[in-house]
């Protein structure tokens, strides 16, 4: 089973283990970029990505579900939120947190890089699509691990529900 994130004319299909991975290391970095409404709903959607709590090769996105905003500003960006927070993920941030070397991070984090930068968010705001809105937003900490998470649907953020053998 795997997990596939598409923008554009790209696609990112991963195994279960490596979208575990992809988003632990993506997560960590957003949860400390995080300074704008937009960024904390990007956050929620990452959450929604944790395989322990919305099950297994049962996520992923396309980036064109996302409501990228109104202006071309706000576009713009949203777009830049996420390839900083895939460069900062690229660079090792936090990764000794994890409790384990993440395999083959970088190929995913350049490959999904490569499909943001090529990814033209289309004009206007969208109101369909699964991109949380301002009311689903991640505004919570997880005290313990300082990760945004999705409280209160959550009991924690991904670390506290990774399995014990983790």
């Amino acid at each position: 089973m795997s997990n596939i994130f598409s923008g554009g004319d790209h696609e990112l299909d991963l195994s279960n283990g490596a979208t575990a991975v992809f988003v632990d290391v993506l997560m960590l970095a957003v949860s400390d970029l995080a300074a704008e409404p937009w960024d904390f709903r990007f956050a929620a959607l990452l959450s929604l990505q944790d395989q322990n709590v919305m099950g297994r090769g049962a996520v992923g996105f396309d980036l064109a579900e996302f409501d990228w905003g109104a202006t071309d500003e706000e576009r713009a960006r949203a777009k830049d939120f996420v390839l900083r927070a895939a460069a900062l993920a690229a660079s090792g941030h936090r990764w000794n947190e994890l409790g384990y070397h993440p395999p083959r991070v970088h190929g995913y984090l350049h490959r999904f890089t490569t499909m943001v930068e090529s990814f033209t968010p289309p004009a206007g705001s969208s109101a369909l699509h699964d991109f949380p809105g301002p009311e689903d937003a991640a505004m919570a900490s997880c005290v313990r691990h300082r990760v945004l998470s999705a409280l209160p649907l959550y009991d924690g953020c991904f670390l506290c529900n990774r399995p014990p053998h983790c």
